[in-house]
């Protein structure tokens, strides 16, 4: 069994002890959101530092040898020769572990073409990746009807028939993010780490919309005599900020490459074994890389399904490995996007509040809550797997809007044996564990 870093482990901790609110984190760094991106860039260079021998044993790990986490001196000396050969001055530096890369945000000199100098620098055998400074926001449709079905997406994917199966039980869910109410009492219990890659604003970490949407979806708590159930309330949120609104009372939130990679990095730290990504934007080759390593280590990436763009790229996530999703409602969703509710969903808002939301975003939190029920009964299982799965359990939906994901199917399916009621309703499921945890 993997075990916590010490900070991680300690967080997790102080969250689960009666009456204390998580701890939130800042991680920033100055001027994460540097505004017109169109002058900015990233550049990375080689950074491999040399192993420090530690006690057996004396790290949260365990492990006989470490690498010092940090840039080492050749790679800030190429940082450095870079900037004065190129003009560009350091806004934002940071190690990147995983990858063995020292990272940089770099600002171009006044009159530079940014796609001319990108060129220049692709050809520098001191370079690793330099790419530009790319935008990416949430996928958000405005509210417009609040008088729908409560909990519609909860009883159109059969979740409380999966629950007696499973409940996602201490099976991690990073969602990066915009931050969320860590506050909420429909919330509170599920968040055991918080980090914010964006400012030191606890206030506005937990007013956020998006982020406290989609953790609500995921993870609201189940039994406590409050609002809603998530689909996986058992499951352990890691809130990574790295989004911020763009306006205040409205769910639109932008990111950038810089916020991104630095909360990938941090679940990948924190043992994430699912990666909530609710937002778009563009190929991005350093995150490219990230989601490749993530992967690689097993961790299940669910991510809103790219659009049609019109320069002819493909959208970050829409990569191998990576399990998109479409709104079940939507009239333009890619083929080899798996389908969940997505408009006029019941959810949390900040300050204890409750609300309607739609889009992508709320579908792709929809199945990151129903692959966490698959891992509580399969930790091992393969991304691969886990999408052909949810696809061929996936069932018809009454508007005959094609076929969208069911969690009882799904997690009945991946353990061979049990029934749904959505399948046979006079069948009475024959092995619940505890009645009270199935809600009507």
């Amino acid at each position: 069994m993997s075990r916590w870093p010490a900070p991680l482990f300690l967080a997790a901790f102080l969250s689960a002890c009666a009456g204390r609110p998580v701890l939130i984190e800042s991680k920033a760094l100055a001027d994460p959101n540097p505004g017109a991106t169109d002058r900015f860039i990233i550049a990375a260079v080689d950074n491999r530092p040399a192993a420090v021998l530690a006690r057996a044993g004396s790290t949260p790990r365990g492990y006989d040898t470490l690498a010092a986490y940090g840039p080492t001196s050749d790679a800030q000396k190429v940082m450095r020769s870079l900037e004065a050969d190129y003009g560009l001055r350091e806004m934002n530096a940071w190690p990147i572990d995983p990858l063995h890369l020292h990272c940089a945000v770099l600002k171009l000199p006044d009159g530079v073409d940014r796609a001319a100098l990108l060129d220049k620098l692709s050809h520098d055998k001191r370079i690793t990746l330099a790419q530009p400074l790319q935008t990416f926001a949430t996928r958000s449709d405005e509210y417009n009807d609040p008088y729908v079905a409560l909990q519609r997406g909860f009883q159109q994917m059969d979740v409380a028939d999966a629950h007696p199966w499973s409940r996602g039980e201490g099976v991690k869910v990073a969602i990066i993010d915009t931050g969320a109410d860590t506050l909420h009492p429909d919330l509170a219990r599920s968040i055991a780490v918080a980090e914010n890659f964006v400012d030191s604003d606890e206030r506005q970490f937990r007013s956020d919309r998006h982020g406290t949407e989609i953790a609500g979806v995921i993870a609201a708590v189940a039994n406590n005599h409050e609002g809603i159930v998530g689909v996986a309330p058992e499951a352990r949120l890691l809130v990574m900020k790295a989004c911020w609104q763009t306006r205040a009372e409205a769910d639109a939130a932008q990111c950038n490459s810089f916020t991104l990679a630095r909360a990938l990095v941090a679940a990948l730290d924190a043992h994430a074994q699912v990666i909530n990504m609710s937002l778009a934007g563009p190929e991005d080759p350093l995150l490219s890389d990230l989601i490749r390593e993530g992967l690689h280590r097993g961790v299940l990436f669910v991510g809103a399904a790219s659009s049609d763009r019109s320069d002819g790229k493909r959208g970050l996530l829409h990569q191998t490995g990576v399990i998109e999703v479409s709104s079940s409602e939507s009239a333009s969703a890619p083929p080899f996007a798996l389908h969940a509710p997505g408009q006029e969903i019941l959810t949390l808002l900040p300050g204890g509040h409750y609300d309607f939301a739609s889009g992508d975003s709320i579908a792709t939190a929809h199945v990151s809550g129903v692959v966490a029920l698959l891992l509580e009964k399969k930790r091992a299982l393969s991304a691969a797997a886990a999408y052909q799965l949810l696809r061929d359990t996936s069932s018809r939906t009454e508007e005959g809007s094609g076929a969208q994901v069911d969690a009882c199917a799904a997690v009945t399916g991946l353990m061979g044996r049990g029934s749904c009621r959505a399948a046979d309703p006079d069948h009475r499921l024959a092995e619940k564990q505890d009645n009270s945890a199935i809600l009507h």
